[in-house]
């Protein structure tokens, strides 16, 4: 039986005072909110924190204000991110990310920070003490707990890779930065604001540029014009509880003609960041079947899924075609039928013109 280590519970009274705490306590502390991600790496041993640092009671943490945009806090749940009748429908990427991850029972507790956070994955990391233990442990955790810093061990997706190559699959990243979103991010020296795009690095083991004693507090999106659309399209072997193995966030300004005047393409789940596309090749024009087949072609070049999650690899690489396309064209109109099986198995479809 896999049992939760031994740990001590401290419950901050403030965002403040959690973050006082966190620069004492780390590097052995660990935030701690829904715990559906910490909880079983705990259990497998890939991380034994000494400390946790509980964020439930902070009430801060699951405000929603209206300020031009709109900013959430990090500790709402999923469910309540799903359901978050003030994001507006042109930014229904995030309702629909949130929507998708896991089941019910888990998007209750889970939060919007910690699916930001969430720890890289890896068919051979995520595995439980004693299996990895046979094969050698892996670079990640190269003697059992994850660490930040390569010393030693072997990267058995690719053995002569100096890296790691355990790969993001947060649901909700995708789409906050194809919609442009930001962080705000407090520790003890004060509150810090960044694109969301510039909290991942390329890098499985310290795949976030977050410091370990900063607390991502709220997630701002900007105000939007009724010209603004967006989706979020996940594949997943299950139509539920699994993390996507590929997965798109698109967001597109079209004017009255349909010709498109801001574009953001975002590919997740195939490395150890999101992959944000160069869309600059949409602009200014609209989004016909060529357009749509060209940009999808050159998005598969930066989309470099390896074999350490599920399905096979090249088929994954496929699939970002087929992705992209279809999240555009569902974009510019296309119906649930005229997208077929792939939509059918990718995305609740909202009717754009609910949009509007």
């Amino acid at each position: 039986m896999m049992r939760v280590p031994q740990f001590r519970y401290l419950a901050p009274k403030s965002v403040g005072e959690a973050a006082k705490i966190l620069r004492g306590e780390v590097p052995s502390a660990q935030l701690f909110a829904g715990g559906t991600d910490l909880i079983p790496n705990m259990k497998r041993g890939q991380q034994v924190p000494k400390t946790l640092v509980g964020l439930r009671g902070l009430h801060a943490l699951r405000e929603v204000h209206a300020d031009g945009g709109l900013s959430l806090g990090a500790g709402l749940s999923l469910s309540s991110v799903a359901g978050e009748g003030r994001i507006p429908l042109a930014q229904r990427a995030l309702i629909m990310a949130a929507g998708k991850v896991a089941t019910p029972q888990i998007r209750n507790m889970g939060t919007l920070g910690g699916n930001l956070c969430l720890d890289t994955r890896c068919n051979y990391y995520n595995q439980n003490y004693e299996w990895r233990e046979a094969i050698g442990f892996c670079k990640k955790a190269p003697d059992g707990v994850a660490i930040q810093e390569v010393t030693h061990g072997t990267c058995w997706v690719a053995p002569s890779s100096p890296r790691c190559w355990a790969v993001n699959s947060s649901d909700s990243a995708p789409a906050l930065i194809a919609l442009g979103a930001e962080i705000s991010l407090v520790s003890a020296d004060g509150e810090r604001r960044i694109p969301l795009a510039e909290l991942y690095h390329h890098d499985g083991m310290a795949f976030l540029s977050k410091r370990p004693d900063e607390l991502l507090t709220q997630v701002h999106l900007p105000a939007v014009d009724a010209s603004w659309r967006s989706t979020y399209w996940k594949l997943r072997r299950r139509g539920s509880f699994d993390f996507p193995v590929v997965s798109v966030g698109a967001a597109v300004s079209l004017d009255a003609g349909g010709v498109v005047q801001a574009a953001r393409v975002v590919i997740g789940a195939v490395t150890s960041a999101p992959v944000v596309l160069d869309a600059s090749a949409l602009v200014g024009a609209p989004l016909t079947d060529e357009a749509i087949a060209a940009f999808a072609d050159a998005a598969v070049k930066p989309a470099r899924p390896l074999d350490n999650t599920d399905f096979h690899l090249s088929w994954r690489k496929r699939v970002v075609r087929e992705y992209v396309a279809g999240a555009l064209r569902e974009l510019r109109g296309d119906t649930a039928d005229q997208l077929g099986l792939l939509a059918r198995s990718a995305a609740r479809i909202l009717p754009l013109a609910a949009c509007s």
